[in-house]
């Protein structure tokens, strides 16, 4: 039995034994062929990648190339200071994670230690700036407006400062030539974050961590062309950090400059009117408020008719761009994004949105000619207009018989239109429409390009809205939650706000009588921007094409040897006939001649520059009207809006004026002087490029304005 028992347990521990070895050699042949795998099949990836740990980059930021207006003038270029920066890598390394270092750098820059440590931290949700947008293992500037005595307290005391440095570098300068501030059209740069790296990764334009992109404006739309590209080094360092060799290197390129169709001399005419014609709106009194007006935004454009390049755009309030240069202060954000801002970051030229007025008329003529009246018919201009128990009145009150829809252009009779507008919407089944409705005032508003952008080449343009049916089902579908839960308090509340949502949530989808009878004199919900309304207005001067404004004319390379062109483009043509649009075209030159606007075009030479107008004055609920005015000759198209600003040719029209009498030169009296004009034809021709590839600028003298003549007198719309 001992025998056995004792024969039983050897076989036991050979069984043991044998399943030990078996996973000892199963792990040993894991392991050899992992080592296999790591160091025969990929080994040459490892050893690579291991080899780049010790390989450092030391980068030389391109120098970003210039914008220039039409004549060479520079609107942003570069300019060397001396710049403070903090590597928030070495502070962090820090017991105090640098407070004393930063504490001492305040004393030696005379600025705050909230402010220095504000803008060396990062960005996140909850942090608000200023704050470091950019790569955290980027350098970090502090100020790029240090003295030469600074700089050399710093940088002779490095043992006081690690991790701080002082270097001239290039930073961006946005010029203001002759006052043409431009800033809404240039835009601003500020840091790449590690997202936008790591997105542009495998595009034809990756980004370094050194990088500064453009943030709107042309800086954004042309970012990858003015950028250039860094000079990168690459050196092997072995474990200390000590050079042993230098593995290669990417040659660097300045970048392209963009030549625009901007004349910064025209640019700073337009916004000083701009901006004088909304302070001189403030000193008007509203007749419906009984207080001033407050002319709170504006914005003017003033393009080429016939190839729609932007030849000045202003928008106010404005703002320095060169706030960001650097890195925006707390204080300076808050102004430009605060609620009291009034928010000048906003181009409201192709981001401002408002109801249109009476220029809107050239459409509501176009669409009433389409469904089959006849432009020289006679329709009645009475002093009001009722539907549905509802009565609208003409502006002012005013009645002028019996007039062709020539005439009712000339003096803006909104009655002719409310009929029009009315007759055609009980024609398409009114609250109930027909499957084949026409819906002609609404459809060629569509082909006149509203409702969408226009393809301005500038970032984040709106669309405006064109209020049709299909809108009307939109907006009911996204509002109607909301419309019926405040309509539930009715009848005991029956303030305005109840009544309007009560109304909604019952029939909000529905387009009604009054709709389309405020929709023909451009109210109601139309929304329009003024980079929508020059086009238009461009169109009918240039014979009917509609073209993609544009701000940037040319792209020139650092050397100069290559060009490329940005040709305009057209995105479609108004959809009139040649007659039709001969009609319209002599119905707003009799707006300058004998119209609403020809109070303010008293002693122009029609005869050699035909002048064509469009007042319109918006009325807003619970706000000021808006003031319009849209005008255009054979070479140009001129719109400006103020918002709360009062009438068209009141508020708008004089400032017209005075930016046509720069361009074409005319004195007090209404005479051309050649000697005088800014810009009598547009500039066809890029500015002169020298052998080297610099681009000359052609001399620059600001505009001086002539006396201004006595005012005339007038109705003004």
């Amino acid at each position: 039995m001992s025998n056995l028992s004792d024969s039983g347990r050897t076989s036991r521990v050979t069984v043991r034994l044998i399943a030990i070895q078996i996973l000892v050699f199963s792990l040993l042949l894991t392991l050899g062929g992992r080592l296999w795998y790591l160091q025969i099949r990929n080994g040459q990836e490892y050893a690579n990648e291991a080899k780049s740990n010790h390989v450092q980059q030391v980068i030389e930021p391109a120098t970003r190339g210039s914008i220039l207006d039409a004549r060479g003038v520079p609107l942003a270029d570069n300019q060397t200071r001396l710049v403070v920066s903090a590597s928030r890598t070495e502070l962090l390394k820090m017991k105090d994670d640098g407070k004393a270092v930063l504490g001492r750098l305040s004393k030696v820059l005379g600025m705050s230690e909230r402010e220095i440590r504000n803008k060396v931290r990062l960005c996140d949700s909850k942090t608000p700036q200023p704050c470091w947008n950019g790569s955290p293992f980027q350098p970090i500037p502090i100020t790029d407006e240090a003295t030469t005595q600074q700089a050399l307290q710093i940088r002779e005391r490095s043992e006081d400062f690690p991790g701080i440095s002082a270097e001239p570098t290039a930073v961006r300068r946005y010029g203001a030539p002759g006052k043409a501030n431009t800033a809404q059209v240039l835009g601003y740069l500020s840091p790449v974050t590690d997202e936008e790296i790591n997105k542009a990764k495998d595009s034809s334009s990756p980004l370094l961590r050194s990088d500064q992109i453009g943030r709107s404006g042309l800086e954004r739309t042309y970012d990858s062309e003015l950028r250039g590209k860094a000079h990168v080094n690459r050196y092997e360092v072995d474990n200390l950090g000590r050079v042993i060799g230098q593995s290669r290197s990417e040659k660097g390129e300045a970048g392209s400059s963009v030549v625009t169709s901007i004349d910064a001399r025209v640019q700073g005419v337009a916004e000083k009117e701009l901006d004088q014609a909304m302070k001189d709106a403030r000193k008007e009194r509203d007749r419906n408020t009984g207080t001033n007006y407050k002319a709170d935004a504006g914005a003017v454009v003033v393009m080429e008719a016939k190839t729609g390049r932007v030849v000045a755009m202003a928008s106010n309030p404005s703002y320095d761009p060169n706030a960001w240069v650097g890195g925006i202060s707390g204080k300076d954000y808050a102004k430009l994004t605060g609620k009291n801002s009034n928010y000048p970051l906003l181009n409201r030229a192709i981001q401002g949105q408002a109801a249109p007025g009476s220029i809107f008329k050239v459409i509501s003529t176009a669409a009433a000619v389409n469904a089959g009246y006849e432009f020289n018919g006679s329709y009645p201009c009475g002093s009001s207009y009722t539907a549905d128990g509802q009565t609208y009145k003409n502006f002012e009150s005013q009645s002028h018989g019996a007039i062709s829809l020539g005439r009712a252009l000339e003096v803006s009779c909104d009655t002719v239109f409310y009929k029009l507008s009315h007759d055609e919407w009980r024609r398409d089944g009114g609250m109930k429409p027909k499957p084949a409705a026409k819906n002609w005032f609404y459809k060629t508003a569509h082909q006149f390009g509203l409702g969408k952008e226009t393809g301005i080449d500038l970032p984040n343009e709106v669309t405006g809205r064109v209020p049709d049916r299909q809108w009307k089902q939109d907006f009911w579908k996204a509002n109607k939650v909301g419309w019926c839960e405040q309509a539930k308090s009715w009848p005991k509340k029956k303030d305005f706000g109840t009544k309007l949502a009560r109304e909604n949530c019952l029939e909000g989808m529905k387009l009604h009588a009054y709709d389309s009878i405020n929709y023909a004199i451009g109210q109601g919900d139309t929304l329009v921007t003024p980079i929508q309304m020059a086009t238009i207005y461009g169109a009918i001067s240039n014979g009917g094409t509609l073209y993609n404004p544009t701000v940037g004319k040319a792209v020139i390379s650092p050397d100069g040897k290559h060009i490329r062109h940005i040709k305009p483009q057209s995105h479609g043509r108004l959809p009139v006939t040649e007659k039709t649009l001969a009609q319209m075209d002599g119905a707003l030159a009799g707006v300058a001649t004998r119209g609403t606007a020809a109070w303010r075009f008293g002693g122009w030479p029609q005869k050699k520059i035909p002048m064509h107008a469009k007042t319109g004055t918006a009325e807003v609920y619970g706000k000021q009207t808006t003031s319009w005015f849209a005008t255009y000759t054979k070479d140009y198209t001129i719109v400006m809006t103020i918002s709360q600003g009062g009438t068209g040719s009141g508020a708008s029209g004089p400032a017209v004026r005075k930016i046509y009498n720069a361009i074409y030169g005319l004195n007090d009296k209404g005479d051309l002087d050649p000697k005088a004009a800014l810009l009598p034809k547009p500039q066809a021709t890029l500015p002169k490029i020298e052998p080297d590839g610099t681009i000359v600028a052609q001399p620059f003298k600001p505009y001086v304005a002539p006396k201004p003549s006595p005012s005339a007198s007038g109705s003004p719309e």
